[in-house]
C-alpha cells in the first residue's frame, strides 16, 4: 500500500482516487495504460491528463464530475462550449432543474415572439441575452443531474 497524501492542495483527480480508497499503484491496474508515475504527474498538475485517460478515471473511480471537469477546465473546445457542472445532492439538483424550467417557462413568449421573424433585432438583443443566460443555466442544471445520475448508477 502506498503511502497517503498530506498535501493540502488535491486536484478532482486525487480527490477522487481517494474518495475510492486507491493507491495510484491500484489505481494503474485498473486504469490500465496509465502508470503510477503518469497519474502522481497528473495529480501534482505537472501534467494535463490526456482524454481517454480521464474517461478511465472517470469509470474506475465512479466519478462523472471528471469528464465535465476536464472539459470545462483544461479541454479549449469544451472552456467555450461546456457549461461547468458538479456532483451535488438529488435535492439540490432537482431544485436547481426545476427553478431554471421554471425561469424559461416564463420567456417562452417573449422567445416565441423573438423568433417568429427569424432574426434578433437590436431592440430585442438584450431580451435575447437574458434567455440565453436562462438556457445556460438550464443546461447546467440538466448536466447536473446527469452527472447525479450517473453517479447513482441510475
Amino acid at each position: 500500500m502506498g503511502r497517503r497524501s498530506t498535501k493540502e492542495n488535491k486536484n478532482i483527480y486525487q480527490r477522487s482516487r481517494e474518495a475510492k480508497r486507491l493507491s495510484r499503484e491500484a489505481a494503474s491496474e485498473a486504469l490500465i495504460h496509465v502508470s503510477p508515475e503518469r497519474i502522481e504527474k497528473i495529480e501534482s498538475g505537472r501534467s494535463a491528463p490526456h482524454p481517454d485517460e480521464v474517461l478511465s478515471m472517470e469509470k474506475a473511480y465512479r466519478a462523472p464530475e471528471l469528464s465535465n471537469y476536464f472539459c470545462t477546465h483544461e479541454c479549449p473546445i469544451g472552456m467555450k462550449y461546456e457549461p461547468e457542472a458538479s456532483l451535488k445532492e438529488l435535492p439540490h439538483a432537482t431544485v436547481e432543474l426545476l427553478a431554471a424550467l421554471g425561469a424559461l417557462e416564463s420567456e417562452k413568449d417573449r422567445l416565441i415572439a423573438i423568433a417568429a421573424d427569424a432574426a434578433v433585432t437590436e431592440d430585442e438583443k438584450a431580451a435575447f441575452g437574458e434567455i440565453r443566460e436562462k438556457l445556460t443555466r438550464l443546461e447546467t442544471a440538466i448536466r447536473t443531474m446527469r452527472i447525479w445520475i450517473e453517479h447513482a448508477g441510475v
